[in-house]
């Protein structure tokens, strides 16, 4: 298992980007700061959307080599499907514990690929479905919307989760994905989370760079007051 990253990470998600100008979105948002790319992939059974697949991932590889690439699969079969993005070297790939299949073989592949292992929890999953799992992982990943679609509302249930997972499994990274902005981005770090997933705000701001940096700042401050009290 690898260590955790105690330093607070600001990946944009770039399910709001320009489909048509994808490269161009996931180059500029590198240049503005980022620490990374959140890719996310719906398959239009396990989420009611379509976005990407794996030739779409691997093109993001081409065009960005360097990139730390955050490939969440939100789908239902990434027993199948996980081999095929692996080929674009993602550092992490997270999978769903309500994915409807055994997830031991796809947990094993990504971790045999050299990749971080990650289980993602859907606003209603409870944390004690990580338990089976959690020896396996570097990384929970909260939702705090329902998948599917990005400008959505926070979910402030899912503060409660990842506190709980900070104290259950402190060398766990927690990320969060879904209505954050500046406000929910503190909150959440406050309450464990460490790699932050921000699409729409981000990629609406009128500065990115600022935004980022911004993001990176508030966080920081967040968590560490947190550890004092």
């Amino acid at each position: 298992m690898n260590t955790r990253n105690p330093d607070i990470q600001i990946l944009p998600s770039i399910l709001s980007a320009r489909m048509g100008a994808l490269g161009e979105d996931c180059q500029k948002s590198l240049a503005a700061g980022a620490d990374g790319l959140h890719v996310d992939v719906m398959d239009g059974h396990f989420v009611p959307n379509l976005t990407i697949g794996p030739d779409v991932v691997k093109d993001i590889r081409r065009m960005c080599p360097d990139a730390l690439l955050h490939v969440h699969l939100m789908i239902d079969r990434p027993d199948v499907y996980v081999p095929r993005f692996l080929e674009a070297r993602p550092q992490c790939v997270l999978i769903h514990v309500e994915s409807p299949c055994n997830l031991t073989k796809p947990l094993a592949a990504i971790r045999a690929a050299g990749a971080r292992v990650a289980l993602t929890l859907n606003p209603e999953t409870p944390v004690d479905s990580l338990v089976r799992y959690a020896d396996l992982l570097d990384e929970v990943l909260v939702m705090t919307v329902h998948p599917g679609f990005g400008g959505q509302s926070f979910i402030p249930d899912g503060l409660a989760k990842m506190r709980e997972i900070r104290a259950r499994w402190p060398q766990l990274d927690i990320s969060v994905d879904g209505g954050i902005n500046g406000e929910t981005a503190e909150r959440s770090a406050a309450a464990g989370a460490n790699i932050l997933a921000a699409g729409s705000y981000l990629f609406k701001a009128s500065d990115m760079a600022t935004a980022i940096a911004d993001l990176r700042v508030r966080c920081t401050a967040a968590a560490a007051a947190a550890v004092l009290v």
